[in-house]
């Protein structure tokens, strides 16, 4: 029996569109819930210090009624964080407020430090997904506030973690010392690196070890939403030693083996999720994005990149790890 091209090139056009509504309802139903912990080691303690279990989280995009998500958040609390870093984008609905709070109520007690993302300001809109290959995406002409106010209550006042937001701050965490420098949401240009300077100096000179004789020298960490080159490279300036940023989402959506399609931002595609190294200037630190747990309300879909937290174990630089 001898088949048409016609109708040869109807069942390949069938074939592919069943395979993309498939692949549609997987992203959807299935990848965007497929909830991962990815584990790292950076070696960047002083020789002999004990390890410092950190629990990074990012992106969130919480809406109210997202209650897997929220009890898979508290369940991280079984890794025991000594430090949770927040890179932003926490809020995904005019009353994702509650939804964050019960996600992350588990983690008082465990130091922590934050910055913004812009979807803590302003609610999501409906975009084009194909957009974001024409460039990163520009704020909607009319975007709604958010309630970021109880946000930050909570965060600084609830959990008493820090607001690196612009701005420098320092802990003592298991014995060893560490910086900390942030800045606001780069992608809208609310980072403000012309301040970093002198909020490192202030820093410094305010910390309660910096009259104390010996002790160990203190470690650099930087904290920013989205991964902008220009705040990469100011952070290794200033001698962070590690980097922590979320924002890119993974790309969201990938094909297995390749680099991220699209960042939302400058950053290199092969750099857009997972540990690597960023060298500026002859100095270098690990930098660690993070593909981040949720997804925008107007785009629940994932492919081939599930949603993430991290667990990065900081270890001291004499450990033979590479």
């Amino acid at each position: 029996m001898t088949t048409s091209p016609g109708r040869s090139a109807a069942v390949a056009l069938g074939a592919v569109a069943a395979a993309g509504a498939g692949a549609f309802v997987y992203g959807v139903a299935v990848e965007r819930n497929r909830f991962t912990v990815r584990h790292e080691v950076m070696p960047v303690l002083e020789p002999g210090s004990r390890p410092i279990t950190v629990l990074h989280i990012s992106d969130l995009h919480m809406a109210p009624w997202q209650t897997a998500k929220q009890e898979w958040v508290r369940s991280l609390a079984v890794y025991e964080p000594d430090l949770v870093v927040n890179t932003g984008d926490n809020l995904g609905h005019l009353e994702g407020n509650e939804g964050v709070e019960y996600a992350l109520e588990p983690f008082r007690g465990a130091a922590g430090v934050c910055v913004h993302g812009s979807n803590d300001v302003y609610a999501p809109t409906f975009k084009n997904p194909l957009r974001y290959f024409g460039g990163p995406s520009v704020k909607a002409a009319k975007a709604t506030p958010l309630d970021i106010g109880r946000l930050e209550r909570f965060f600084e006042h609830d959990l008493g973690w820090l607001d690196l937001n612009n701005k420098a701050r320092a802990i003592e965490l298991k014995g060893s010392r560490i910086e900390f420098f942030g800045v606001d949401d780069a992608h809208r240009s609310w980072d403000r690196l012309d301040r970093l300077p002198g909020a490192v100096d202030e820093m410094r000179e305010n910390v309660g070890w910096q009259d104390e004789e010996g002790g160990p020298a203190p470690i650099a960490i930087g904290v920013t939403h989205a991964p902008y080159q220009r705040v990469l490279n100011a952070f290794v300036t200033h001698g962070a030693r590690a980097i922590f940023a979320g924002h890119t989402h993974g790309g969201q959506v990938r094909i297995p083996g390749l680099p991220t399609l699209v960042t939302n931002c400058d950053i290199p595609r092969d750099k857009a999720q997972g540990l690597h190294t960023w060298r500026h200037a002859l100095s270098s630190a690990y930098l660690n994005v993070s593909a981040g747990i949720g997804t925008s309300i107007y785009a629940p879909f994932r492919f081939a990149c599930p949603p993430e937290a991290v667990v990065v174990t900081l270890v001291a630089s004499d450990i033979g790890y590479p």
